[in-house]
């Protein structure tokens, strides 16, 4: 994926694909502030999905307020937002990635919604 406006540093190729979606009911400004000669700041829309490039290092700042103020309200490593990695994954990731599926089907397993419940909700 192309970023037009802001490129990663061509030297380095260890780029990951990340996203975050803004969850809250605010405007919020995603910024990228520890990658060496790269500038990367967007506005995220409340329920906004924000898609970039990123490398494996990096760290979303997420910053929120209203009028003229701002807030840090975050700070994010890329890698937990990691969608997609160009490069070779290694083992470990893969391992990890294993490890967390495992433990989402665990927590659906404990945790089943019966569609009874959802018709039920949606009613009230």
């Amino acid at each position: 994926m192309a970023q037009i406006l802001d490129p990663l540093p061509s030297h380095n190729q260890d780029y990951i694909l990340c996203c975050y979606v803004n969850a809250t009911s605010q405007i919020q400004i995603a910024r990228i502030t520890n990658v060496p000669n790269w500038y990367f700041e967007r506005v995220v829309f409340p329920g906004q999905r924000l898609v970039f490039e990123a490398l494996p290092a990096a760290l979303l700042e997420i910053h929120s307020g209203m009028m003229a103020s701002s807030i840090l309200s975050d700070t994010i490593p890329c890698t937990r937002l990691c969608v997609e990695q160009y490069n070779q994954p290694s083992t470990e990731s893969v391992i990890e990635s294993f490890d967390n599926k495992q433990s989402i089907e665990t927590i659906e397993e404990k945790n089943p919604v019966a569609p009874e419940t959802l018709a039920f909700a949606a009613l009230r």
